[in-house]
């Protein structure tokens, strides 16, 4: 889609080709036992390509591998390490300052523990790239709006006052993994320093943006960082199957605007979207906020011609995209609807007084 909106011809955006990342590298937060398990239950042949992976020497459920979110599958460990070395390919330049934003679209595995696959991730590049950004002295703020909260990454930064970890999602009481409760705050030097929001199911545009507006933006200031992280997961779209939140890509869209203007520079990360007629429209819109182009709503004629889709269909009738942003809004009981806006509120007021942060 934004090869269609010809996103990468002007000055402003280039396509950068990533690296596999190194060893060291997946050291900086991965066990290096759990390293050399997932480049074991990697490297199968090519017969056994579709059989599920059972390998005798190695209890692959000690580290989460198995039937469900985590399947061992040939070319894992590639796999995986090249969506780690997208990130930190991000962070070499940023560093170098070769760019002020970069994108990693395939990244934002923010569930993946040091010892331990997790909802679909496997190596975290969230995790390793912060790692990477404090090694170079840098003073990082991540913040997360998947709908699903980014436990391995508070995890991996609970204690320190170097990270500012901000987790917005759906509350973990109807939600995997379960976690990121208000308080969830830190410990040690780090009390403070990890922020979690969980919404009730269904929430809407308007309350979302309000509590995003709320907190983000004063916490951020606050902590005054040198790099912003985020994971930009859109499965809080109403249309996502695995979750029950009533977003539309207008207030994902304000969402990643308001990042834009908080990151003195910016690495975004990919992450949850599990429909296919949202996933392609709500990056496509983050990239053109990245790169201050307003795409036009009406589908470019290039999406026409894609391969591999049965006969006689087109990217645009086969997953029946119709325009790029949302033309409407799913219907909320306005009973539902108020018990958000309360549940919201009070949230944030508690917040609010636990941060210190300023009132309304």
């Amino acid at each position: 889609m934004l090869q269609a909106y010809s996103a990468f011809d002007g000055q402003e955006s280039c396509l950068v080709s990533p690296r596999p990342a190194t060893q060291e590298e997946l050291h900086l937060f991965h066990t290096p036992e759990y390293v050399d398990v997932v480049r074991y239950l990697s490297d199968t042949r090519p017969a056994d390509r579709h059989k599920p992976r059972f390998e005798p020497g190695v209890d692959a459920a000690r580290y989460n591998f198995g039937p469900g979110d985590n399947p061992p599958f040939p070319g894992m460990f590639e796999s995986e390490s090249l969506k780690v070395g997208a990130a930190l390919t991000g962070v070499d330049l940023l560093l170098t300052g070769q760019a002020q934003i970069v994108f990693s679209f395939a990244g934002g595995l923010h569930h993946a523990g040091p010892a331990r696959a997790s909802g679909f991730c496997v190596f975290n590049d969230a995790a390793i790239a912060v790692h990477q950004l404090l090694r170079a002295g840098q003073r990082v703020a991540y913040i997360d709006i998947d709908a699903h909260h980014g436990d391995g990454v508070q995890a991996a930064f609970y204690d320190t006052d170097q990270v500012l970890t901000i987790s917005l999602h759906e509350a973990g009481i109807t939600l995997f993994p379960g976690t990121g409760f208000m308080d969830e705050l830190g410990q040690g030097t780090g009390y403070g320093y990890s922020v979690n929001f969980p919404f009730p199911p269904y929430t809407y545009d308007e309350v979302y943006l309000e509590a995003f507006h709320t907190l983000v933006p004063p916490l951020v200031g606050r902590f005054a960082p040198d790099v912003v992280v985020s994971q930009l997961g859109c499965d809080t779209h109403w249309r996502d199957p695995l979750t029950h939140m009533n977003l539309t890509t207008h207030a994902y869209e304000a969402v990643v605007r308001e990042i834009k203007l908080l990151a003195p520079r910016w690495l975004a990360l990919g992450g949850g979207g599990y429909d296919l007629t949202v996933v392609p429209r709500a990056w496509t819109l983050a990239y053109g906020v990245m790169i201050e182009r307003e795409f036009p709503d009406e589908l470019p004629p290039g999406l026409a011609h894609q391969p591999d889709l049965p006969a006689g269909t087109s990217l645009v009738t086969h997953y029946e995209l119709a325009r790029l942003r949302d033309q409407r809004a799913p219907f909320i009981a306005e009973d539902t609807r108020h018990h958000v806006r309360q549940v919201v509120t009070e949230q944030l007021a508690h917040l609010q007084q636990v941060l210190e942060l300023p009132g309304p």
